[in-house]
């Protein structure tokens, strides 16, 4: 058969709704499971997510939603751009054949990034030279069996060398698998105090103020997809120049110039989210223990104590309501400057992204509905003729949101009004989600400090 005509085929039967040949009795018996389309993907990386097995009795009325949610636990490996499922009865007996269409594993990445923490504080300074470029070369499901290999080189403003490596399963009997990494860090500029909550950034005219190295190794135990727990341990070694020491003494604390330190970090993850890149029903719970140990006297030891939990609801046909909190406790003796971060990084109350509120403790919220605009299956790309680049998904979502923050900060709390102080603020947005998993927010804030405007960002937002 031509490939032309073979294609046309696969792709009929990826996109048309699965189709079924309803059981005739209360109960069946599922006899067999067959996979199609998974020509680099080993079988056993999609057989070890479905939660039931050739032989298992199953009521009728419960086979299809048996098998839609198995079609979405496999979806949600993230590599397929398409998993539609069917299915045959006959006597009794079930036979349940999955079809994929897998994404392309292999990809370079171009970086040309803005140097600060996101693009609108970036547009604050319109600095030019605050762009860092390079190149990341990703190759995901690696020999087939979903592992994970990343290297990036970064030059420019800050300069990265980072490489990682990450297999799901080193002991298939014990679910256990493993990931490395090894990164090295150095700019040209280093945020060395905050005030107004404003970062205060000094630049050195000569070599490089601030360098960071780190090893990483874990060890994950990996029940599912949908849940896994693990063990990392790190070995980090920070300095910085004379320089920055004589603007903040406690910068690392005691006027020291370096530091090298140990850390611990124990972690669970329950994700039960219908879709991982963005999320209209189910619930994301994550909780950790970090411990950091100083060596050569290098610091106070501290401990990090963090959990998050996030609940979205669908009702109507179109709409979704998301809520859920955030909270973390750092616990020390003292706390160096380097280390006092809480909201303005990872985490933010919206409306705030030009802030930095750093602090011991925080607690974060966030609530939002969202609608469904526009749901395109795919956008078809008749010059392209590779059907893993050829296709375009996109869905348009308006949201309107609430965030409430609040930070604890017992020690650099002076001249930073935002510490110890409630945080609100909300807005509305336009969410796109695209290729590769790809989500593109623009949002329009209003805070309660009375600070309004667009910000955009490539993230989902909780």
């Amino acid at each position: 058969m031509p490939l032309r005509v073979s294609l046309f085929f696969f792709f009929l039967l990826i996109f048309a709704a699965a189709r079924a040949q309803p059981c005739d009795g209360p109960q069946a018996v599922l006899a067999g499971v067959t996979l199609e389309g998974n020509e680099v993907t080993k079988d056993q990386v999609l057989l070890r997510e479905l939660t039931f097995a050739p032989g298992d009795t199953v009521n009728a009325a419960d086979l299809e939603p048996l098998l839609e949610e198995n079609r979405k636990r496999i979806y949600n490996l993230r590599l397929f751009h398409k998993v539609a499922y069917t299915y045959t009865c006959a006597a009794g007996l079930v036979q349940v054949t999955y079809q994929v269409l897998e994404r392309f594993y292999t990809y370079p990445v171009l970086i040309l990034d803005f140097a600060d923490r996101n693009f609108n504080a970036w547009l604050e300074k319109k600095d030019w030279s605050r762009i860092d470029y390079g190149a990341s070369l990703v190759r995901r499901n690696f020999r087939g069996r979903n592992e994970e290999v990343r290297l990036r080189v970064q030059r420019g403003f800050n300069k990265r060398l980072e490489f990682s490596y990450r297999v799901p399963y080193i002991s298939r009997r014990y679910n256990l698998g493993a990931e490395v990494g090894v990164a090295d860090y150095r700019s040209r500029t280093v945020s060395y105090t905050n005030d107004g909550n404003r970062q205060r950034f000094f630049e050195q005219e000569e070599g490089l103020p601030i360098r960071r190295t780190a090893l990483s190794a874990g060890l994950v135990h990996r029940q599912s997809v949908q849940r896994q727990e693990g063990l990392r341990l790190s070995y980090h070694h920070e300095r910085i120049s004379g320089a920055v020491t004589e603007l903040n003494p406690a910068f690392y604390g005691s006027d020291l110039g370096r530091r090298n330190y140990l850390r611990t970090e124990l972690y669970k993850v329950v994700n039960l989210r219908n879709y991982f890149a963005y999320p209209l029903s189910g619930s994301y719970l994550e909780v950790g223990a970090a411990q950091t140990l100083f060596l050569q006297n290098s610091g106070t030891p501290y401990t990090i104590l963090r959990g998050k939990y996030v609940r979205y609801t669908r009702f109507l046909e179109k709409y979704s309501y998301m809520a859920g909190g955030e909270a973390q406790l750092r616990l020390a003796g003292r706390h160096a400057f380097a280390d006092n971060y809480a909201l303005g990084f990872r985490s933010l109350v919206r409306g705030y992204e030009l802030y930095v509120v750093g602090g011991q403790h925080y607690g974060l919220f966030k609530q939002g509905i969202t609608r469904e605009l526009l749901e395109i299956e795919g956008i078809r790309l008749k010059f392209i003729r590779n059907p893993k680049f050829n296709t375009i998904p996109l869905s348009l979502y308006l949201n309107a949101f609430t965030d409430a923050g609040y930070v604890v900060d017992r020690v650099y709390e002076e001249g930073n009004p935002l510490t110890n102080s409630l945080l609100v603020g909300g807005g509305m947005g336009l969410h796109a989600v695209t290729f590769y998993d790809i989500v593109l927010r623009m949002e329009y804030t209003l805070n309660k400090e009375g600070d309004r405007g667009f910000y955009f960002s490539t993230s989902f937002p909780f």
